[in-house]
């Protein structure tokens, strides 16, 4: 197993050992083996989605544990196949995309509807798979931010998915229409059988202030969440908070001042815990995205993401660069090291 404690280093302890006090666990719908029975069960998701969701829960090292480890890699479209692929070519192929989800223990597979569905008779049996309806191309000059779909639902069906997912960036000008588009193809997803989940992402310069990234605070994003759970995402995919109060460093919108002043201290658990407590208190599963690689940090900085999710609350990671940037083994043993967070019985429930 991992050595948690040792690639966390110096926040070892605040990590390991803080109890959130404003939003108790006790009050959440945690993950577990359970989960599809205790919470889902609740919902208005047919047997067919709830038979979908428990494949993936099933599958991969944490099989039969209701945490899940994802491997995105849709990257050739939003940051260009050679940014993405260059520092390991073998991945401009589809197949080794995806054995790289089967050999480092994933819970499931999401890319493009061309990469999956160019190997799905080869692969669709063996893992679950998930297709990313929507991008932002960077080919267009001048650059647009912009997602467009490229997928329709019925076209990852077809091919054998069980999931299908998609990015709203809210907050930007074209954020209503995408909450439409995105609202329309869960429905017609859930229709169909096949589990939702939204890449719950801001977008507005206006976010930025006095140097500080507000589209990583714990406020905004977690509206972000709340809005994904709204139309009925039932996995939400959310960059880890990395500050907080960005509703008052904006000026705008609608606050409390007992989010900042009570119910969250700046612990970073306690920011992650007002994702999962914006997700109807865990209803709709957590999951936090892995980030960019950097190199030698990449293995503390995946745990640490981990440790700060798993303790939350959330429902795990979905991380893609950080493994398919580097060789086959090293990439496994980086899932592998996330996975092991879920696994290891003594980092709790904060």
């Amino acid at each position: 197993m991992t050595d948690i404690a040792r690639l966390l280093g110096e926040e070892a302890d605040s990590l390991l050992n803080h109890t959130c006090a404003g939003f108790k666990k006790e009050d959440l719908h945690l993950p577990g083996p359970d989960f599809v029975n205790r919470v889902m069960m609740d919902s208005s998701r047919s047997p067919h989605v709830l038979r979908n969701m428990q494949t993936i829960f099933n599958h991969g090292r944490l099989g039969g544990t209701g945490y899940v480890s994802m491997l995105p890699v849709d990257q050739g479209i939003e940051h260009s196949a050679g940014a993405s692929f260059a520092p390991n070519p073998q991945y401009f192929d589809p197949k080794n995309i995806v054995e790289l989800a089967i050999e480092g223990g994933c819970n499931c597979v999401a890319s493009t509807l061309g990469v999956l569905s160019s190997v799905a008779r080869r692969y669709a049996h063996r893992i679950p798979m998930m297709v990313k309806l929507n991008h932002n191309e960077t080919l267009t000059y001048p650059a647009i931010y912009d997602q467009t779909l490229f997928a329709q639902v019925e076209q990852a069906h077809d091919m054998g998915c069980v999931a299908v997912g998609a990015t709203i960036y809210f907050g930007s000008p074209e954020s209503r229409r995408q909450i439409q588009e995105i609202s329309e193809a869960f429905e017609r997803a859930h229709e169909l059988g096949m589990v939702t989940v939204l890449w719950s992402y801001l977008r507005n310069p206006e976010f930025k202030k006095d140097g500080t990234d507000y589209h990583v605070s714990s406020d905004l994003t977690s509206q972000a969440v709340h809005l994904a759970a709204t139309i009925n995402a039932d996995i939400v995919k959310q960059k880890l908070p990395e500050n907080n109060g960005g509703y008052r460093a904006v000026g705008f919108g609608h606050t409390h001042d007992r989010v900042y002043d009570e119910l969250l201290s700046d612990n970073p658990i306690d920011w992650a815990r007002y994702q999962v407590v914006n997700s109807f208190m865990g209803r709709a599963g957590l999951i936090n995205s892995g980030g960019g690689s950097k190199g030698h940090s990449d293995m503390g900085e995946a745990v640490r993401t981990a440790v700060i999710n798993k303790r939350a609350g959330g429902m795990g990671l979905i991380s893609g660069r950080k493994a398919f940037q580097k060789p086959r083994d090293e990439g496994v043993a980086l899932l592998n090291a996330i996975q092991d967070v879920y696994l290891d019985k003594s980092v709790t429930i904060a």
